[in-house]
């Protein structure tokens, strides 16, 4: 492994008409880059290739900050061939919310995630399971139930992530470096306890990693977050990252539509007649909430 930094240059295309720099992610885990050996331990890259995808969120707004308006975007990770959403059962208690953020951040990046429900041993019970399982599989998404403390749910797991560059991500204390552990024991990454007090992870990955299993084999494992907010999706565009919402979104009266409170509204309609669960509904007009709360300057 070489440790690089970034030739001057690339400060020069960051700069925005008014001297500010619009953000640092000119080269992430899972670039292709070129560099140079500038001494025995340091390169310098000198060149970043085009990526054929990357997941990205809004930056975190700046603790203590009363300062309100668009925030910059975040890149997280690129060049990712499988992004596995993990999600877990008792502590922290499943949020479907969440993982409904995630999944938006995801088919807003043209990458179809998988989900990995980990820690089915602390499920309250096999009916709450099933449930999760019956929507999320539904809507098509593909869904491996993990327990690292029984070991269901690896071994297929393990065949999926083979040969491909595959991204891991959640929200804190769901367990992601606990599944690369269980999957690849030598990687022997730092597991966290969940605080008492709150029920909520604390964070034992602080930066992004990729991890090489072999010539073709690489695991992301990425900083358990507690906001993931989608960058640059405007609210009348959020229903089409919603996939149960597209055959429905060119029957609404007015275009466009926001399915919230527009006469004639058809999504609004599928939710009614039960076509659209409740409970996405529901992630979708936090979510717009959010947007919209976003724009106000």
């Amino acid at each position: 492994m070489v440790r690089c930094v970034l030739r001057g240059k690339f400060k020069h295309e960051l700069k925005l008409k008014k001297g500010k720099l619009l953000n640092t992610d000119i080269a992430v885990v899972g670039d292709t880059v070129e560099f140079d050996m500038a001494d025995e331990r340091e390169g310098v890259i000198h060149t970043v290739y085009p990526r054929k995808n990357f997941i990205s969120r809004k930056a975190p707004r700046i603790k203590g900050s009363s300062v309100r308006g668009e925030r910059l975007e975040q890149v997280i990770a690129a060049n990712i061939d499988r992004l596995f959403i993990v999600a877990s059962f008792g502590i922290p208690e499943f949020n479907n919310r969440v993982i409904d953020r995630f999944i938006v951040v995801a088919e807003s990046s043209d990458i179809h995630p998988v989900l990995i429900f980990n820690k089915i041993d602390l499920a309250i019970s096999e009916e709450e399971i099933e449930f999760w399982d019956k929507l999320y599989t539904g809507l098509g998404y593909k869904i491996y139930k993990t327990s690292a403390l029984t070991g269901e749910g690896f071994e297929e797991l393990k065949n999926d992530v083979r040969g491909v560059k595959s991204m891991f991500w959640g929200h804190s204390g769901v367990g992601k470096s606990s599944v690369l552990n269980a999957l690849y024991p030598k990687l022997n990454l730092a597991t966290g306890l969940i605080s008492n007090y709150s029920r909520k992870g604390r964070h034992t990955t602080v930066i992004v990693n990729m991890n090489r299993i072999d010539d073709t084999t690489f695991l992301i494992d990425t900083p358990g977050i507690r906001e993931v907010a989608p960058f640059g999706i405007k609210k009348e565009d959020l229903g089409h990252y919603f996939v149960e919402f597209v055959d429905y979104l060119q029957e609404c009266k007015y275009k466009p539509c926001t399915h919230h409170h527009e006469p004639g509204c058809a999504v609004i309609d599928a939710v009614e007649n039960e076509k659209i669960s409740s409970e996405r509904y529901e992630s979708y007009l936090r979510l717009l909430e959010n947007i919209e709360d976003d724009m106000i300057f």
